[in-house]
């Protein structure tokens, strides 16, 4: 996608992010440690900012991300998962203190190599929002070597004196401090051609984008393609032609696709009964989406959910409560 296609993408979406942030950890590590970051609940995103060093990020189902220093990883449903170091081992034990409002966590007995940036971001829209539903799962922006990292890194601090320091008017310059580096990181995401996003793509085209529209408002719906065609008004020939130019994919792969991504994060992100996610995402029994679970991510709902819910180990971070602020 061009800078100009990303810009003309955001001013439709940017209205839609009214931001509130947290800065929860500034992280210096060594040797081996682990740090859980259990699912935040709905309307919450999650980051982290390599400063210094590297990491791996795990998440059930998904396989792992290394992230270099210079890289920030944004998880925009707020998902579980687990950062790690990438020597693996008996994770050594960590002193934590709070400073300025912000953990400062680091290991003991072991030489940092590593330090990260966390935090949050609410989104104080409802996350049934289709434009918000519509964000990848994640999105990693490599700053390494360019101005982005420092820019991003300065914000940070900005939003984090702003907080601490509470005089007048701090929530609102906090506000505009935050949806500005949101913005920064979706526009250097979406302007990154090797990191288009298929479901973004579909919603710049406005026929793609009824049809994206219209199962995000309606999941459960038995959908045909006749169905979809009609809301697209289009014919059925030109809407798979549509869906294959922008996502590469065609209407009903798409469909199935985003219904096995949202199941996902259900489950990793509540306690809802497998069976009662199944009929709210389109899937006729509990036994027909743990089939497609199975399929995709190679794990059965409930050990993907016990995946994502596993007890945060001696050395973490862990941001399960997002109004937290130990």
């Amino acid at each position: 996608m061009s800078e100009a296609e990303a810009a003309e993408l955001l001013k439709a979406m940017v209205p839609l992010f009214r931001i509130r942030p947290v800065i929860d950890d500034s992280c210096r590590f060594g040797g081996s440690w682990e740090s859980l970051h259990a699912a935040n609940g709905r309307g919450w995103a999650q980051f982290h900012m390599v400063t210094r060093g590297s990491c791996v990020v795990e998440r059930p189902g998904l396989g792992s991300q290394r992230l270099e220093a210079g890289d920030i990883l944004l998880l925009p449903h707020g998902d579980s998962h687990l950062v790690r170091s990438q020597v693996e081992g008996v994770a050594g034990r960590m002193s934590t203190e709070v400073r300025n409002g912000v953990r400062q966590r680091a290991t003991v007995d072991a030489q940092i190599d590593t330090e990260l940036l966390c935090g949050r971001f609410l989104f104080e829209t409802s996350d049934e929002n289709p434009l918000i539903a519509a964000l990848p799962d994640e999105i990693v922006l490599r700053t390494a070597g360019e101005p982005l990292l420092e820019r991003f890194r300065h914000l940070l601090i900005d939003i984090r004196d702003e907080l601490d320091a509470g005089r007048a008017g701090s929530e609102m310059v906090v506000a505009d401090l935050a949806r500005a580096l949101f913005v920064m990181m979706l526009r250097d995401h979406l302007a990154d051609n090797a990191s288009g996003n298929g479901t973004v793509s579909l919603l710049r085209d406005r026929t793609t984008a009824r049809v994206v529209l219209a199962i995000l408002n309606d999941l459960a719906r038995d959908w045909t393609l006749d169905e979809m065609a009609s809301v697209a008004i289009s014919s059925r020939a030109t809407l798979v032609r549509a869906f294959q130019k922008h996502a590469g994919i065609a209407p009903m792969a798409f469909l199935s696709d985003l219904r096995l991504t949202i199941a996902r994060k259900r489950l990793a992100g509540t306690s809802d009964p497998i069976a009662k996610i199944a009929d709210e995402v389109g899937y006729a029994s509990e036994g027909a989406l743990s089939k497609a679970i199975m399929r995709k991510y190679g794990m059965r709902p409930g050990a993907l959910r016990v995946a994502s819910g596993r007890q945060a180990p001696a050395v973490s971070c862990d941001t399960s409560s997002p109004d937290s602020r130990s």
